[in-house]
């Protein structure tokens, strides 16, 4: 083989390995942030758990959890992928299947839990290093 068509194999395996990488935007996560109702954390959590355990059913992860210890105001923090349409669909399927509400059903029930929430589209799990790699291209 010559050295221009070993050269050219090279490059084109190096192409193939880094174009995804460059080309991949960083994954995006909705973190929600809780401020749980007096006496109701044990309810939230329970109900969150069947949430959860409806995503994996549906091949989605649970929502990355965090309880507070010592500071804020707030009580747990859920990292949770963002997901699309037809995942949203496939949750919601499993969900009213196991006899979870879904829609506006759903949105009614879980507020009874807050005291305050918030909820964020986030880019991450993500570097510093990453993010300024992305921002000088």
């Amino acid at each position: 083989m010559s050295r221009t068509v070993c050269l050219s194999i090279v490059a084109a395996c190096l192409l193939a390995v880094a174009l995804p990488a460059f080309a991949q935007e960083p994954p995006r996560a909705l973190v929600s942030i809780y401020q749980i109702a007096p006496g109701k954390h044990l309810e939230f959590l329970k109900w969150l758990a069947a949430r959860d355990e409806a995503s994996q059913a549906a091949g989605l992860p649970a929502g990355q959890l965090y309880a507070h210890q010592d500071g804020a105001s707030w009580d747990y923090v859920v990292i949770s992928p963002v997901t699309t349409p037809e995942q949203d669909k496939r949750i919601d399927e499993i969900s009213r299947k196991r006899g979870l509400k879904t829609g506006i059903a759903l949105s009614l029930e879980v507020r009874q839990f807050f005291a305050n929430h918030t909820d964020t589209f986030a880019v991450g799990p993500t570097t510093a290093a990453e993010v300024v790699a992305r921002a000088t291209k």
